[in-house]
């Protein structure tokens, strides 16, 4: 394994054969010239937060232009320029044209190598361009040897690299300046319609569901609504991995810091497997956790704290009865890699420790938090010295970590709720709150929502009769269920539409359940043990509960 600080160019000549060792080599160049150098050469490095990691990811409305951007695809075979779905400047490896019959050491080969200079020399401004061609005289830029003294340049062109195999089965620099198509508009309406938010010729309706489906595409592929380039990389991969290519994409913004990969792997079926590399700060207050990354050498600068981190995701498909519907993606495991060794360190949480949420949200109920936000996409906010500024991080807030608070712990649940209700229904904050317009409401009403969202969040894990990882019984899954529903049919007026529907069929699934009708609902009385007698009673209850709430709801549809 290459060393992150150790520099690619070697006497040796550096042998990729297959998707993962590249990964494995890109990983190791672009965290040296994207990520560590950048930062040692700026005393302001614009870190990222360990919050950005998290899904939903947020737009990025601060472009650091003097920081790296690229995008690249890499294709586990060799290129068909003429059948290829996508535009760029080819790159000629002699490898390749040895096929043909021609001779390495015959003149062909300077040719080629001085044809490959020229094509990347005009992508290039004239300054950079005359450089480039003065350091890489009498090389073939093709090489993976030369990669990484490449890179600096390549990270200054506005499109694409390309990478594939040679007919050895060898990658190399086939490509630059690539436009990844993306056909937007036909992935957007094809998943929307898939997935039951849009109807053919129902214009109302997809003007309704467009911003969500639009977000959670973009998300399935690890963007938020972004840049050209972000969206470009995302939908390029997701139309790769339909046709079953064995590929890799990896973008870099110079808004979000991170370099963002999606790639073939064995274990993902449905998506491309989703990778992020980034520079983030170690919370303080991780006090053992900072001491072991101190005392292994991991921190990049130990006085910040700063750490590698790479974050492996895991897609979830759109389910309209689940009450996270809307969740992406979560977090399938972090990485802390060695700035000098490249080792891995696996089994920490450094992004999305409900710690450090409660921590944050701490700091912003009593303005404490010093840090930047943005608010509905839109609005950079700094600091939380104002209650409006802390109503717009608790809005974005909120937000964000809808799913993920829903699914905490009932101890996690209980701490968030008692910091948010002593601030937000403090008597003495009623005036200040009053002026804020409908900002207050709006956050009430995020918050209202996740009070709900997180008791329908229990039936359904009651309906597959699990409680907090453990396992219930069918009577304790139904004892839970209708007192649970009892105190909801006196709340229901005040439910969130969605919720009730979700409601309903959990409890309706539950209802039809062909274990409990043919073992106990379907049988008489006396053929019961007491327990089985119990679970019918509880069924029964169940069952009118149910009817109680689809009256309110009709109600309520009514009126």
């Amino acid at each position: 394994m290459l060393s992150i600080g150790q520099a690619t160019e070697s006497e040796e000549p550096i042998q990729v054969g297959s998707i993962a060792q590249l990964k494995q080599f890109l990983d190791h160049v672009h965290i040296q010239t994207c990520l560590l150098e950048p930062y040692r050469n700026s005393r302001n490095y614009p870190l990222v937060e360990a919050r950005e990691l998290l899904p939903s990811f947020e737009p990025n409305l601060i472009e650091y232009k003097e920081l790296p951007g690229f995008s690249m695809v890499a294709l586990e075979r060799p290129i068909d320029y003429f059948r290829e779905v996508f535009q760029f400047d080819i790159l000629h490896s002699p490898h390749n044209v040895d096929q043909e019959g021609y001779s390495a050491s015959c003149p062909l080969e300077r040719t080629l190598q001085n044809s490959n200079l020229e094509t990347l020399r005009r992508r290039l401004p004239k300054n950079l361009g005359d450089k480039l061609a003065e350091e890489f005289l009498d090389s073939d830029v093709c090489d993976l040897d030369h990669y990484q003294a490449l890179t600096p340049y390549l990270i200054c062109m506005d499109r694409a690299q390309v990478i594939a195999t040679d007919r050895f089965g060898q990658f190399h620099l086939s490509g630059v300046y690539a436009s990844l198509p993306s056909d937007l508009d036909t992935e957007l309406k094809r998943f929307g319609m898939r997935i039951g938010k849009f109807k053919p010729g129902d214009n109302a309706r997809y003007e309704r569901n467009r911003p969500f489906v639009y977000q959670y595409l973009m998300e399935l592929y690890g963007f938020p609504i972004a840049s050209e380039r972000r969206t470009s990389a995302a939908l390029f991969a997701r139309r790769l991995f339909r046709v079953g290519e064995t590929f890799l994409v990896r973008v870099m913004g110079q808004s979000d810091r991170t370099i963002t990969t999606l790639y073939s792997h064995p274990q993902e079926k449905f998506h491309p497997r989703l990778e992020k590399l980034a520079l983030i700060q170690v919370h303080r207050r991780q006090k053992d956790t900072v001491d072991m990354l101190r005392s292994e050498g991991y921190f990049v600068d130990e006085k910040r704290r700063v750490v590698i981190v790479r974050v492996i995701y895991k897609q979830h498909n759109f389910n309209p009865n689940n009450v996270q519907e809307w969740r992406a993606l979560s977090i399938a495991g972090q990485e802390v890699i060695h700035p000098e060794t490249g080792r891995v360190l696996q089994g920490l949480n450094l992004v999305g420790n409900p710690a450090n949420l409660l921590l944050r949200l701490n700091d912003v109920v009593r303005g404490e938090y010093a840090g930047l936000t943005t608010y509905k996409g839109m609005e950079i906010v700094q600091d939380t010295d104002t209650h409006e500024k802390r109503l717009k991080f608790l809005h974005t807030w909120f937000t964000k970590h809808q799913s993920r608070l829903i699914a905490q712990p009932e101890s996690f649940f209980s701490d968030m709720c008692k910091v948010l209700d002593s601030y937000l229904l403090a008597p003495e904050h009623y005036d200040v709150f009053k002026q804020t317009g409908g900002l207050f409401q709006e956050v009430w009403t995020l918050y209202s929502y996740i009070q709900q969202a997180r008791k329908v969040l229990i039936l359904e894990q009651l309906q597959r009769r699990r409680l907090e990882s453990k396992k219930v019984t069918y009577l304790e899954m139904l004892q839970r269920m209708v007192e649970l529903l009892s105190d909801l049919k006196f709340e229901a007026s005040f439910y969130f539409e969605g919720l009730m529907h979700t409601v309903q069929h959990i409890g309706n699934a539950v209802v039809n359940d062909k274990y409990l009708l043919n073992n106990y609902i379907n049988v008489k009385e006396e053929g019961l043990s007491d327990y089985g007698r119990n679970v019918k009673k509880f069924y029964g209850r169940l069952v009118s509960l149910l009817d109680e709430l689809r009256a309110i709801s009709k109600s309520r549809a009514s009126s």
